[in-house]
């Protein structure tokens, strides 16, 4: 009891002092995953809205497979990215394994099935809402989904923000492609894990601090967007 009284209180210390190793893993977390937050949304947002206002042969089963990769788990999506980016692999070459691009293009795989699965069902009920306004404006495929993106920036805003926390706290994928080298690829999943395995519970706790008080920032955004929005349609 006392030993974890005694890590708590270390673990608070490291934070309120901002601790040079905390810090700069909370950075290179922060970095990585808003790069990929970044990159996963110009990719999901057009195509979630381009699904919302299209209707094609394989539509249905595009939906489907989205909303089905959005299980998918991160080792297998860690596994792949370390396939394609190892020596053997079709992009080893690039020598991009076991750096923070490696791990951002593992967090854009992850998020991007989920960012657009949920984008896509606000502009699917908001697409109900415009269809034969737009119909009879007789505008372009892509004005159509311009007009659904700028009109539920804040839906897509509450999609962003749960990828930033599917992405912030995985560790699977990250581990495999990253690597978890000091300062290089040690991100706050990848550094709590390590952390504990080393008996260094004070740095471990602080940076759950951090991660949780992310956790809890995001979730907040969340709750306040989507309370927004609902007094909006009012």
């Amino acid at each position: 009891m006392v030993d974890l009284w005694d890590g708590l209180v270390q673990a608070f210390w490291l934070v309120v002092t901002l601790d040079a190793a905390l810090v700069e893993i909370s950075a290179r977390s922060l970095r990585v995953t808003l790069s990929a937050l970044a990159i996963a949304s110009v990719i999901a947002m057009p195509l979630a809205a381009f699904l919302a206002v299209k209707r094609f042969r394989y539509r249905r089963a595009v939906i489907a497979l989205l909303n089905a990769l959005m299980g998918l788990p991160p080792v297998v999506v860690g596994l792949l990215v370390y396939i394609l980016l190892s020596r053997s692999g079709p992009f080893g070459v690039l020598g991009l394994l076991f750096t923070p691009t490696a791990m951002v293009i593992a967090q854009v795989t992850i998020i991007v099935p989920l960012v657009a699965s949920i984008a896509h069902q606000s502009l699917r009920d908001l697409w109900h809402e415009y269809h034969d306004l737009l119909i009879s404006m007789n505008v372009s495929q892509g004005q159509k989904m311009r007009t659904l993106l700028w009109d539920a920036r804040r839906a897509l805003l509450t999609a962003a923000l749960a990828g930033f926390g599917r992405a912030i706290g995985e560790v699977g994928a990250i581990m495999i492609v990253g690597g978890n080298i000091d300062h290089a690829t040690r991100v706050l999943t990848t550094a709590i894990a390590l952390e504990t395995g080393k008996g260094d519970f004070a740095l471990a706790l602080a940076l759950g601090f951090v991660l949780i008080g992310l956790a809890i920032a995001v979730n907040l955004a969340i709750h306040s967007l989507s309370r927004t929005e609902r007094e909006g349609r009012w």
